[in-house]
């Protein structure tokens, strides 16, 4: 059933339309309440969900238990009826005696030394005191407009929510000391009490909203608080100078302690300088020893890194080294001659990067092996090597291990293999050069 087009359901009782009117804008909760209103019998209620309240359509709802929200149907009243008595006034003087009470209750109710304003359920200003008037620049023509579109409802504070509170939680609600702003700079502070307004019934008639000026008091305060902080800047400054005194007459006496101290210490670093001496003798020499140990291992360490070089140097098969990380760490004069590249060109280079005639990626599961630790892995693969000749290559993986076993990357070695001879008898294997 669409709520907002369809035609309401007549002659009901009660109408539970929970949690609904809560996803609608404002505009389409007063289509969807009007055609409740509609909906429902004279005497009909209407259940709403928790988050939902009818504050501002109370001229077709009355609460009759906020805390459950039920809402009781408000019967459309006559126009007519309403402006019969002040059409047709009586000629008797007893018929005149309520009006004269009435102008003499609203002359008194305006004239009060409180800025007061009255709105009723619809949310329509109803009464303004002439103290009101003046605050907020307001004029009788304002009575009767909705209060929404009035200045006084956004500034200085949100007046409908504080209304709304009052009538939600059915007390007095006071807020104290709210600014307020001219456009001259100037500061004035309003306490402002809304107070719900309720018949015989205790059914709610409207709102009384009253504006107390008290920036007198609230500058003397301010001025009180500035006082106070001076005087307890002053004791303050009094109760620190005295301390200054004491800690200066403390401090002097420190001193004189402090030089007695520091006599002594001078001494005693003395002989501490004279102390370091020797032991910075002692420990130059023992630099001088150790420098001379590191002196003789670096030259061992050369002896065997140019050992070594010339071992892979005088390999007849193309060597490379590589880590864990299939990183290249040596490339001999072999591999150069063979596929092309030089060693600095290489090293720290990926061996899979390398764009050489070698199908590496065919070798990627002998060289894995040999990183788990299995023995020589021998693969002979078809690749082209520098020169661009088609050649067979067989590459010999052996694992790279550490003196405490552990695995730290592989060793290729790489030979070219003569083709087979045509008439089927086959050549002599070369080590990684043409015949």
């Amino acid at each position: 059933h669409d709520l907002v087009q369809d035609a309401p359901i007549s002659n009901l009782d009660l109408l539970l339309c929970r949690n609904t009117l809560m996803y609608f804008n404002a505009e389409t909760q007063g289509r969807i309440l009007a055609r409740c209103h509609f909906a429902l019998n004279g005497n009909g209620y209407l259940f709403l969900g928790r988050a939902e309240l009818l504050l501002t359509h109370s001229n077709l709802f009355t609460p009759m238990d906020l805390k459950c929200r039920i809402f009781a149907k408000v019967p459309q009243v006559n126009m007519r009826d309403r402006l019969l008595p002040a059409a047709h006034p009586g000629n008797h003087e007893a018929n005149n005696l309520p009006a004269r009470h009435d102008r003499l209750r609203e002359m008194a109710l305006d004239e009060t030394p409180v800025a007061r304003i009255i709105a009723d359920l619809n949310g329509n200003l109803a009464h303004v005191t002439q103290k009101a008037r003046l605050l907020f620049t307001l004029n009788p023509k304002d009575i009767g407009r909705p209060l929404q579109d009035l200045e006084i409802a956004y500034r200085p504070v949100e007046l409908r929510s504080v209304m709304e509170q009052a009538y939600a939680e059915r007390r007095t609600v006071t807020l104290t000391s709210v600014e307020r702003r001219f456009p001259s700079g100037e500061v004035q502070y309003l306490d402002i009490t809304a107070t719900p307004l309720y018949d015989e019934g205790n059914n709610p008639l409207g709102v009384s909203v009253s504006f107390v000026d008290v920036t007198p008091y609230q500058k003397l305060q301010e001025e009180l608080q500035h006082t106070r902080e001076e005087i307890q800047t002053t004791n303050e400054e009094l109760q620190s100078a005295n301390e200054e005194l004491e800690t200066t007459n403390e401090e002097l006496q420190s001193s004189n302690e402090e030089l007695e101290t520091t006599n002594e210490e001078l001494q005693s670093s003395n002989e501490e300088l004279e102390t370091m001496n020797e032991e910075m003798q002692s420990t130059n020499e023992e630099l001088q020893t150790l420098n001379e140990e590191l002196r003789q291992r670096g030259g061992e360490l050369n002896n065997a890194n140019a050992f070594l070089q010339s071992i892979l140097t005088s390999l007849r098969s193309g060597a490379a080294v590589v880590d864990i990380n299939f990183n290249i760490l040596f490339w001999n004069d072999k591999a150069e001659d063979l596929w092309g590249l030089r060693a600095d060109e290489v090293k720290g280079q990926s061996l899979l990067n390398l764009d050489i005639g070698l199908p590496i990626e065919q070798m990627r599961g002998a060289i894995r092996s040999c990183l788990a630790g299995e023995e020589h892995q021998h693969v002979v693969l078809d690749a082209t090597n520098r020169r661009g000749k088609a050649i067979k290559c067989r590459i010999t993986c052996t694992p790279l291990t550490a003196s405490n076993r552990e695995h730290q990357g592989a060793i290729l070695l790489m030979d070219e293999v003569e083709r087979p001879d045509p008439s089927g008898v086959e050549g002599p294997v070369l080590g990684g050069v043409e015949g």
